[in-house]
């Protein structure tokens, strides 16, 4: 990424996305010119980097380099946070505050490896642009990977000048491995994502986090790992949070590490999030509840829809919307009503990203409130019906092993995804190894019933297995 970065700067490309070896983008034909090339990062030109010999190499054109950089930049305020500037031709143009909203700022912040949307600011919070103001409105649906394939439209609404000009702040840390306010926690460091070890971690770091995700207040601090072991770097700093920062950027560190650390030490976290399920079976199913201003509030049932539903789900890290309830079939709530008319495209990341008759505004009473059952089941790295099978444990997804799966099993896990009936159950980790724990106990599904959750378990382990023996399933359905 530090020669990238190099490559995507002499370009005027913004920053780089991702360095892709192997030839992803094809084979040269030509010479191979440079090889073992070593950055900093800091340099403007690739030719400055060092290098071997030009025209020296051990290598051929099956191992090609490749660059993806942004289309999307962020100017005058740290890394993943600044007025938001967009390519367009050669030149950089800045955005109007009026014709961006949260789904765009979701795809800049993910394209520019900031994690998610803090705050949209306009009326050039981050100063005033020189170039063009762009000529066009981002439409994206929130769950693109760059701006670059967002639809856009050239009907614009607003005669917008540099006063206009937009400004984004992502947060510099990310909950992964979990959902979007539960995982393991990790801090963005010049170019990389660190992990944090749990014994450097402790409330006042989790209140900022919770805080600067949007994810409401700390739940729960988990240490060993609890959200699996991270890949990158761990930090080798010590937050040292007062509790009351904005962001994760601006507490003060320690470089006096007391702890050796490792992966076996990732610290993971869960907040209260801006969503809930309360009064069900689990923390998977039950009456919808928003965060607004401090206050927990209910959700009306009008027009709530399957889409709605699935927003939820996929927010809470509950995997798939199984079904929806609009007649307050978990209960009756007794404080405000925040929600009314929503309507989810389903891509969203967050209940609050979705449109609605505004905070507070509703034609409802609380015999109406909304509720939500999602599956304690996904499939993952496949298709939306097919895939590793994975088991949500508490707060974490763990994977099964093949040994203790079966076809009464895959019968109840593709009826509760919405997939039809079982093709094919598949061994020996067919959509790759999983990341976090394999679970210690077994199915013992009879094949009727709705939910993996209402199928006994024994935790009477036959069979000593790992990752390597992680089950796959392919159902009928490809919804």
């Amino acid at each position: 990424m530090s020669d990238a970065a190099v490559v995507c700067r002499e370009l005027g490309c913004g920053e780089a996305v991702d360095a892709l070896g192997k030839s992803h983008f094809g084979s040269g034909s030509g010479p191979i010119w440079m090889d073992d090339v070593d950055c900093s990062g800091s340099e403007s030109r690739l030719k400055n980097c060092r290098s071997p010999v030009w025209g020296k190499h051990d290598c051929n054109e099956t191992h090609n380099s490749g660059v993806i950089c942004s289309g999307a930049r962020l100017v005058l305020g740290c890394r993943c946070s600044g007025r938001v500037e967009v390519l367009h031709g050669e030149s950089w143009a800045t955005v109007c505050d009026a014709d961006f909203n949260q789904q765009d700022a979701e795809v800049v912040c993910r394209e520019l490896g900031c994690g998610s949307p803090v705050k949209v600011l306009g009326a050039a919070a981050f100063g005033r642009g020189e170039g063009q103001v762009w000529s066009e409105v981002l439409q994206c649906r929130g769950n693109k990977s760059q701006t670059h394939f967002c639809p856009k439209s050239s009907s614009l609404k607003h005669n917008c000048s540099h006063d206009n000009d937009v400004g984004l702040v992502c947060a510099g840390v990310l909950l992964v491995n979990g959902s979007r306010c539960s995982g393991r926690v990790e801090v963005l460091h010049g170019e990389s994502w660190f992990t944090v070890c749990d014994a450097d971690f402790n409330q006042q770091d989790a209140e900022v986090v919770c805080r600067e995700l949007g994810c409401g207040s700390p739940v729960e601090i988990l240490g060993a790992a609890a959200f699996g072991r991270g890949e990158g770097p761990v930090w080798s700093e010590e937050l040292q949070c007062r509790g009351n920062e904005s962001q994760i950027h601006f507490c003060p560190k320690s470089s006096l590490l007391k702890h050796n650390c490792s992966h076996d030490n990732d610290v993971g976290l869960v907040c209260s999030g801006s969503v809930r399920l309360v009064d069900g079976d689990s923390r998977c199913a039950g009456r919808v509840e928003v965060l607004y201003r401090g206050q927990w509030g209910s959700v009306c049932g009008n027009n709530w829809d399957m889409r709605d539903a699935a927003v939820v789900c996929r927010e809470l890290g509950c995997g798939e919307a199984v079904d929806t309830y609009h007649e307050s079939y978990f209960g009756s709530a007794s404080g405000p009503i925040w929600m009314d008319n929503v309507h989810c495209s389903g891509s969203e990341s967050t209940l609050r990203n979705c449109e609605s008759a505004g905070w507070g505004k509703h034609n409802c009473d609380h015999s109406k409130d909304a509720g939500v059952i999602c599956s304690g089941v996904r499939v993952v790295g496949g298709s939306h019906c097919s895939g590793r099978v994975e088991v949500l444990h508490g707060e974490s997804w763990v994977t099964v092993c093949d040994a203790d799966f079966n076809q009464q099993d895959a019968e109840v896990v593709c009826r509760e995804l919405g997939c039809g009936s079982p093709v094919e159950v598949l061994g020996a980790a067919a959509f790759g190894r999983g990341e976090g724990q394999v679970w210690s106990e077994e199915l013992q599904c009879r094949g009727d019933e709705s939910e993996i959750t209402l199928c006994p378990i024994t935790s009477s382990h036959k069979y000593n297995c790992s990752h390597g023996n992680d089950v796959g399933l392919v159902c009928s359905g490809t919804v």
